[in-house]
């Protein structure tokens, strides 16, 4: 009796470890722990995502849990999955990332105050009022400067996460995809 449950026990496990390994087609190591990163982002992201859609009702709260997973796997913790010439298959990087590595770093890190900054912002539901200027009555915009305080990233307005906590968290959930969409069209091959 003892050897049949050793061995459906034995035969479960290489069931499941192989499930798991071909969910990210054969993926290990480094590369392994970047998909996995990635693929906890993208399921963040689509939570939030059919919230705005109206598939899910909003709520505050998971957008928060969200944000602190996307920004969990961001800024420092993105870059080191990325040591210099990780190409493995099945990745799914291209070598410019290392040839591009300030940008890729910029963007990694950027997508970190974005995601404190969506994590701020859950509660801001409400639409700017067109009286008090794009972003409400933050100051951020209207009157006659532009987003004090920041800087210029690839023709971005780059904010603090405080600054980002103040804008409609529609608005800075966009941001957050826009940030992803950027780096994947420049750093990730296209699917086959």
């Amino acid at each position: 009796m003892f050897k049949k449950s050793a061995k459906y026990l034995i035969a479960l496990s290489l069931t499941v470890s192989s499930s798991v390994v071909m969910a990210h087609g054969g993926a290990t190591g480094i590369v392994k722990e970047r998909m996995d990163a990635m693929g906890d982002m993208k399921d963040s992201m689509k939570e939030v995502s059919d919230m705005f859609k109206g598939k899910t009702p909003y709520d505050a709260d998971k957008v928060r849990e969200a944000a602190e997973i996307i920004k969990g796997h961001s800024g420092n913790a993105l870059t080191k999955l990325f040591p210099e010439g990780s190409m493995q298959h099945p990745t799914e990087a291209k070598p410019n990332i290392w040839d591009e590595w300030d940008r890729f770093t910029k963007l990694a890190d950027h997508l970190e105050v974005l995601g404190e900054g969506l994590i701020k912002a859950a509660g801001n539901t409400e639409a700017p009022n067109e009286d008090k200027g794009m972003m409400g009555d933050s100051g951020m915009m209207g009157n006659d400067h532009m987003m004090g305080g920041s800087s210029m990233m690839g023709g971005h307005m780059v904010h603090t996460a405080e600054e980002y906590g103040k804008m409609p968290v529609e608005m800075v959930f966009n941001m957050v995809s826009d940030n992803c969409s950027s780096c994947h069209t420049r750093f990730r091959k296209e699917k086959e």
